[in-house]
């Protein structure tokens, strides 16, 4: 079913969605915030550019934009998709504790921040261009893939990756000469078992952007993972 946003308030753009018999196409939208927050069992095409909070809370809907996305997108989404074919904002995947958010761009800050795993949902974010600073803050779970597609000279992640990281791991496209991360974390390269593991993670992804797998694996990775006496982890996680 096609639904025309353009005038339409986020509230309004939701009920819709929801009293809407099968899956849903929105065109004309401008900016509207929280579109699908917790929704499940529903595929929603996005044209045009949804606002911040974009699928927050899902809870196993289907989400594809046909372009960009604002600030926010999974924020603590618990299960679901979402495929932005475009570039996003910041805080992407903020909390978010299940699911797979993959972007063919560029993210914003604090991508991944707080996101956590918890017994058999173990969430994924995957970049297909760079990342800006803060990438992977406080990570506590779950896996981060930064694939610096088309980043030509410019850094795969700016300033201060996986500051407080406490769990999870996160894979850089790169061999990171140059990038400085915390005493807490150890950055080294990804080793043929967790290649392996990756090229698990990427197939989906590949798939939904029409890449190649073998030319994506064919970069260095670099895995960095919190040290097992990383004082964060003390603060978090009960001995």
């Amino acid at each position: 079913m096609q639904i025309d946003v353009k005038e339409m308030e986020f509230r309004a753009v939701n009920e819709a969605i929801r009293q809407a018999e099968g899956d849903c196409e929105l065109t004309g939208c401008r900016g509207q915030r929280f579109i699908g927050a917790g929704m499940s069992g529903k595929e929603i095409v996005i044209r045009g550019t949804p606002g911040n909070a974009l699928g927050a809370y899902l809870n196993g809907a289907d989400i594809t934009v046909l372009g960009n996305a604002q600030d926010a997108v999974g924020d603590t989404m618990n299960d679901g998709k979402i495929i932005v074919h475009g570039h996003i904002g910041d805080a992407a995947g903020y909390a978010m504790r299940g699911g797979k958010i993959y972007v063919k761009g560029n993210a914003g800050y604090r991508a991944g921040i707080h996101m956590k795993a918890y017994r058999d949902k173990v969430p994924q974010l995957i970049i297909g261009g760079t990342a800006g600073s803060f990438l992977g803050e406080y990570q506590a779970g779950g896996v981060i893939v930064v694939l610096g597609l088309g980043a030509g000279d410019k850094p795969i992640v700016s300033n201060f990756p996986c500051t407080g990281m406490h769990g999870g791991k996160l894979y850089l496209r790169s061999d990171c000469a140059g990038i400085r991360f915390p005493p807490q974390v150890t950055a080294r390269p990804a080793d043929a078992e967790e290649i392996a593991a990756l090229r698990t993670i990427l197939l989906d992804y590949c798939a939904a952007f029409g890449y190649d797998i073998d030319v994506i694996l064919q970069g260095p990775f670099t895995v960095a993972t919190p040290d097992t006496a990383n004082p964060y982890r003390q603060m978090y996680v009960a001995n």
